[in-house]
């Protein structure tokens, strides 16, 4: 009969891995608490305590331009024709560089009368404009 000799093989078997997974929680608790730092490059604008510069009323009111059926344009209530307009939109765009535009053709006007107004406006890189228009009954 032979003895089998239990040496050294059982402890190989039971291998302590407390240590090891002690370790990996550290590790672990470590990068948790240092990666929010690493990530927080959020830049804000924070509010100040001046007050802005008011500014009049009618800075704040765009200019209108109408477009009627016939093609006649008027421009805050004044009519005038294409090189009127132009020179007239030169001239606002001259003196506020921010100038605001709204756009409204009547609704049985030639759709090329609106497109002419729109080139003008273009050219003269008036880029604050909108198209006015009317709700649905």
């Amino acid at each position: 009969m032979k003895k089998v000799s239990q040496s050294h093989h059982n402890s190989l078997n039971e291998l302590n891995i407390t240590p090891l997974l002690d370790l990996a929680f550290v590790l672990l608790v470590i990068f948790i608490i240092t990666t929010p730092q690493l990530v927080n490059d959020l830049e804000l604008n924070l509010p100040s305590a001046k007050i802005p510069p008011t500014q009049p009323k009618d800075a704040l009111r765009p200019n209108q331009l109408i477009v009627a059926a016939t093609g006649a344009v008027t421009l805050n209530g004044q009519p005038r024709t294409l090189p009127e307009l132009h020179d007239s939109l030169a001239g606002l765009k001259a003196a506020n560089p921010d100038l605001a535009l709204v756009i409204k053709g009547a609704g049985n006007a030639d759709y090329q009368h609106v497109i002419r107004v729109l080139d003008i406006v273009q050219q003269l890189g008036i880029t604050k404009m909108g198209l006015a228009t009317e709700t649905a009954p």
